[in-house]
């Protein structure tokens, strides 16, 4: 007998639809686990209908366990979904298994079974796009595992503590970790947030985008009629302006706009006898191209 109780239970083990409760408890004689198994199945095939749809929205999750750091974006196709629940508490999931099993790529995340669950994380997020009627996708992730590192981290435009539109990871090392030199590393996540940098430093800076910004000074002067040495000069200039604009050592500091944040840190160091410094970081956009 298919009972109002039973089309209840089901629906909250699942999350689907009343109708299709039902419909699975009468496919499966009232039996609960057949029926959960059939709305599987059904909602592999919705997935398989959704999988073409863009997913440019969704949540960007950080998760820390000591020394070793988690940042995952899941993509959904609307920001009403990103405000739901149980996809927030589903990137949630996922970047603490990211964190705990050290997982390094899409490819070996996929066939890793959850911790709460006997699904594997692919099966998890087929079920996922069943309950939220959305296409979902794992779009990137990271993991960030130094030794002897400290971590901080900051979410902007937040859903939670945990997710939100952009995510940034601090790695820094400090012999004395106190909240002020905690506090001055969440301003910097703060200002990588802001700033967007590309690099650590001028010397990190990938050397192609280098030489296009090079090229497209050289060519905007080339009918200036100056000598070649004063163009080189010029193209330095520029260069070094650019480093002001892409590496986070030459960037001025988005709280105190005439202090670079390399001169930021030696102040800090100075006033708070630290040696407070930056070792590497991550930054996470929804949406952004990679």
């Amino acid at each position: 007998m298919i009972t109002s109780e039973k089309i209840k239970n089901l629906r909250i083990k699942t999350g689907a639809g009343m109708m299709d409760c039902k419909k699975a408890l009468e496919e499966t004689k009232g039996e609960i686990d057949g029926a959960i198994d059939w709305l599987r199945k059904k909602g592999i095939n919705t997935a398989q209908k959704k999988s073409d749809r863009d997913a440019s929205e969704g949540l960007i999750t950080i998760s820390i366990k000591g020394n070793v750091a988690s940042v995952i974006e899941i993509n959904s196709e609307t920001d009403f979904v990103a405000r739901n629940k149980d996809f927030q508490d589903f990137c949630k999931r996922i970047s603490d298994l990211v964190v705990e099993k050290k997982i390094n790529s899409i490819e070996n995340l996929n066939d890793v079974t959850m911790n709460d669950s006997p699904l594997k994380v692919k099966d998890e997020l087929t079920s996922m796009i069943s309950k939220v009627g959305e296409n979902l996708v794992i779009k990137r992730l990271k993991i960030i595992d130094y030794e002897s590192a400290h971590i901080q981290k900051y979410i902007h435009n937040s859903a939670n503590d945990d997710s939100g539109k952009i995510g940034v990871i601090l790695c820094y090392s400090c012999s004395k970790n106190t909240s002020e030199q905690q506090s001055f590393a969440k301003n910097i996540c703060m200002h990588i947030a802001a700033a967007d940098p590309k690099s650590m430093t001028s010397e990190d800076l990938d050397k192609n985008i280098v030489e296009r910004e090079k090229n497209i000074y050289l060519e905007q002067m080339k009918d200036s009629g100056k000598p070649t040495e004063i163009l080189e000069k010029i193209v330095l200039g520029k260069i070094n302006k650019f480093y002001e604009e892409v590496c986070l050592m030459e960037q001025y500091f988005v709280m105190e706009s005439k202090v670079k944040i390399k001169e930021c840190i030696k102040n800090n160091n100075k006033n708070n006898n630290s040696d407070f410094k930056v070792i590497n970081f991550s930054l996470f956009k929804v949406g952004e191209n990679n």
